[in-house]
C-alpha cells in the first residue's frame, strides 16, 4: 500500500489518521508493505498517477480540497474509488470507477470503511483479476477507458473557463449577483 496526500487544513481527524499511517510504516510487522510518501505535491502526483491501478480517495464529506489528483489519475486511465465529494461527486458515472455512498448514520467513518471494504472485496478486486482467454482484463480495461473519456470530456481548462465566464464574469459585468460557491471543475 502506498499512501500519499494531505489532509484538508480543517480536517484534524484526517491529519491524525495520516500520522497513524506514517507510524505503521515504521512498524517492523509492516516492513515493505506500507509506504507513506511525504511532501505530496504536483510533481509527486504526476509520477503517482502514471503508476497506480486504482485511485482511492476517501475524504470525509465535505472536506475534499478539490480533487485535481483524482482528475489527473483518471486522465491517465486510473479508475477511482472515492466518496462523492469534490470532483468525484460530479465525475462519477458508474462505469469509470466506484462511489462510496453518503453515510446515512452518524457513524460516518465506520460506514464509509464498510463500503470501501465491501466494494474492494465484491467488485474492484474481482474485476481487476478477471481475465479473458487471452489473459486480458477486459472489464478493468473498460473502466480505464471510461475514466479517460469522462475526465477528458468533463474536466478541461476550456470547460472551466467557459463556466467561469458564463457563471461569474458575465454576471459580474452585468452587475448580477454571482452564485455563492464556485462551480466544481
Amino acid at each position: 500500500l502506498i499512501f500519499a496526500g494531505k489532509a484538508h487544513p480543517a480536517d484534524d481527524p484526517a491529519k491524525h489518521l495520516l500520522q497513524r499511517v506514517y507510524g505503521f510504516t515504521r512498524d517492523p510487522a509492516f516492513e515493505g508493505r506500507i509506504t507513506f510518501l511525504e511532501d505530496y505535491e504536483m510533481h509527486l502526483a504526476h509520477r503517482l498517477v502514471q503508476s497506480v491501478d486504482l485511485w482511492l480517495n476517501v475524504p470525509r464529506v465535505p472536506m475534499e480540497a478539490c480533487g485535481t489528483s483524482g482528475m489527473k489519475a483518471a486522465l491517465n486511465g486510473v479508475p477511482q474509488l472515492g466518496t462523492l465529494d469534490g470532483w468525484w461527486a460530479e465525475g462519477f458515472t458508474g462505469n469509470n470507477g466506484w462511489a462510496i455512498p453518503r453515510a446515512v448514520t452518524d457513524d460516518i467513518d465506520n460506514e464509509d470503511a464498510a463500503h470501501v471494504y465491501h466494494l474492494l472485496e465484491t467488485e474492484v478486486v474481482p474485476l481487476f483479476y478477471q481475465r479473458d482467454a487471452r489473459g486480458v482484463p477486459v472489464g478493468w480495461a473498460e473502466r480505464m477507458k471510461h475514466a479517460i473519456c469522462q475526465a477528458g470530456e468533463r474536466f478541461t481548462t476550456r470547460r472551466m473557463m467557459q463556466r467561469y465566464v458564463r457563471e461569474y464574469y458575465l454576471p459580474a459585468i452585468r452587475g448580477d449577483q454571482p452564485p455563492a460557491d464556485p462551480p466544481v471543475m
